[in-house]
């Protein structure tokens, strides 16, 4: 199993998010974690990223128990397995984006790949973007820079957290086209969690939070 949360409790200002939550994924089974705003789907993406601790319960990604390890194993577990597409593009600004990839590859692996970042970059269709700087891409430059940023690292699992939402209804299928053409390139696993009534159609399996309960949508 590539991603199972077990029996996971977490609180939010004394109110019960989670309580008794489990979750299994198995490799090159796509998921979309679909609910309304402030139904939770970003916190189980930063718990299950390890960028939050549970109060109870075990998330294991590639059989590695991240609430069980230090701040710097879940980093090492991070780093190994889990590509995240953010909101937000976390590019370094200085940087254009070509020197970006490589830099992540450099953090995450130690090594660097510039055949991949141009095979990646060519398949995104921002290859003529590596030279440019995060504030010079438009929106859906940006959104394809984060995808690239995520898949440098050959994860097995990529998440990405609303990755449509702030984009038109062309390049919003355009994301979800190229999200699940990478996923199958490069072996990767996804998990995507919107509010977007766009991408269901697309992915059959759904997990739909409601009332801070999980039901198989």
């Amino acid at each position: 199993m590539l991603l199972e949360v077990e029996n996971l409790h977490y609180t939010i200002n004394e109110n019960p998010l989670f309580s008794r939550f489990n979750l299994a994924i198995e490799e090159g089974n796509h998921h979309l974690l679909v609910g309304p705003s402030g139904s939770g789907k970003t916190t189980l993406i930063n718990l299950t990223c390890g960028l939050l601790s549970p109060e109870k319960g075990a998330i294991r990604v590639a059989g590695h128990d991240m609430a069980a390890v230090s701040e710097s194993g879940r980093d090492k577990i991070r780093r190994e397995h889990i590509g995240i597409v953010f909101q937000t593009l976390r590019l370094v600004s200085a940087l254009d984006l070509s020197a970006n990839l490589l830099l992540a590859q450099r953090l995450s692996r130690g090594t660097t790949d510039a055949p991949l970042i141009a095979s990646l970059l060519e398949r995104l269709g921002i290859a003529h973007r590596a030279k440019a700087k995060p504030h010079q891409m438009s929106q859906g430059e940006a959104q394809r820079a984060a995808i690239a940023r995520a898949l440098v690292t050959r994860p097995r699992l990529l998440i990405a957290d609303e990755p449509t939402s702030a984009l038109d209804e062309s390049n919003a299928q355009q994301v979800a086209d190229l999200l699940l053409e990478c996923a199958a390139d490069y072996g990767v696993t996804l998990l995507i969690a919107t509010h977007d009534d766009r991408l269901k159609p697309l992915f059959p399996n759904q997990i739909a939070l409601t009332d801070h309960m999980l039901k198989a949508a």
